[in-house]
């Protein structure tokens, strides 16, 4: 059965910071949605359905809040979704959606997903030693160091590379009015001064905790169209497409893992595209830690193995480089974890959509949104163009 055709057609974001005290977890995505059906210029008549994401409870330490916050979140009486893939979920929460309006279901559907970290502590969350099972160290970074100085030693990268993603990120972010982090300051030398905290990354290598939300609302072909006669721009979908693998067996590779390498095929056939690198304008890529930024281009087919940490080096990550990733500051800028897939997907459709303000990408047609989570092991993503496919 082929796809209805269906875009973007309203994005809201709050802020993000360390901590909002001055809102409870609902009042948070509130705000998001708020400013995403403003965007959309919908009412809650105009919703048909709405679908939700997060990361583990445990990080907050509330078990389903959707079951308190479905009157907030305007799903009362309405079809309500969770998803949940770990760090990748607000990505997976968009294609979700998106497959709702694609398949005819639901003309007009809301996404939001969300974090409120600074109401438990992630890090530690991630720490606990499950019985009978392997540990995974401190923190996401205790976890994933060891990937990073594989593909240290597999790709003969020069030591320097992840300093260079810390500052090209941090420098969007401080274009970005919501992002997090904005340190317009940071250089290559303070970068490489700040402290080791799971060797090879340092801390300013390093994505902050943070909290905030993001929503979107997409629409079908009818509504999409009818914004655009209105002289309102729109992010059609190109594809969609996520994959999975478990977390450990026997000759996985955690550097370039497979399930990556399979989404990223399936997105770039759904959406048409046959050379990512010179067809792709803009990138928002899941970097939480920033030598993934070389490790994702060589996942996602941009180019391949031991090449991507070139790319970066050559500064064609920059804004105004060949390819620009995270032009929005990234995960390395603002790091609602549950929010933060979601993010790359709204901030690559506001590319297309020629209104991301100080660091919007000139003359942006087709934008990648990419999301991972667990460990590695989650992988979601889209495309969307300016133009109908």
């Amino acid at each position: 059965m082929s796809k209805q055709p269906a875009a973007v057609i309203g994005t809201g974001q709050t802020h993000y910071v360390a901590k909002r005290h001055d809102v409870s977890m609902s009042g948070l995505l509130r705000e998001a949605i708020d400013r995403a059906m403003l965007d959309a210029e919908v009412s809650w008549d105009d919703i048909d359905a709405v679908v939700v994401g997060k990361a583990p409870d445990l990080f907050e330490g509330v078990m389903m809040p959707e079951l308190f916050m479905a009157d907030a979140i305007g799903a009362t009486g309405k079809p309500l979704l969770r998803v949940h893939t770990a760090g990748s979920v607000g990505g997976s929460t968009a294609v979700v959606a998106s497959s709702l309006v694609q398949s005819g279901v639901h003309r007009r559907v809301l996404a939001v997903a969300w974090e409120k970290q600074s109401e438990s502590n992630a890090m530690w969350a991630l720490s606990i030693p499950v019985p009978f099972n392997m540990p995974v160290g401190a923190g996401a970074g205790g976890y994933f160091a060891p990937h990073v100085r594989s593909y240290i030693r597999r790709s003969h990268a020069p030591e320097h590379i992840g300093a260079m993603v810390a500052v090209k990120d941090r420098l969007n972010g401080s274009k970005n009015p919501y992002a997090h982090l904005r340190q317009p300051d940071i250089t290559l030398e303070s970068v490489q001064a700040s402290q080791m905290l799971w060797d090879p990354i340092r801390y300013d290598e390093t994505c902050p905790s943070s909290d905030g939300a993001c929503a979107i609302v997409i629409g079908d072909e009818e509504t999409a169209r009818s914004r655009e006669a209105d002289g309102k721009k729109v992010a059609w979908i190109h594809g969609t497409a996520m994959r999975t693998e478990p977390t450990t067996f026997s000759g996985r590779d955690q550097v370039n893992p497979q399930a990556g390498r399979d989404a990223a095929a399936a997105l770039w056939k759904a959406a048409g595209i046959t050379d990512p690198l010179t067809e792709i304008d803009v990138a928002e890529i899941y970097v939480p830690f920033s030598w993934f930024e070389p490790m994702w281009l060589e996942n996602l087919g941009f180019v391949g193995e031991g090449e991507g940490w070139k790319l970066t080096e050559a500064g064609d990550t920059a804004i105004g480089g060949q390819l620009p990733v995270n032009c929005s500051g990234g995960v390395l800028s603002s790091n609602p974890i549950g929010a933060s897939g979601m993010i790359r997907f709204a901030e690559a459709a506001i590319q297309v959509m020629h209104r991301a303000g100080d660091h919007q990408v000139e003359n942006a047609k087709k934008a990648l949104g990419h999301a991972y989570g667990g460990g590695s092991q989650y992988f979601s993503m889209w495309v969307v163009g300016s133009e109908q496919p």
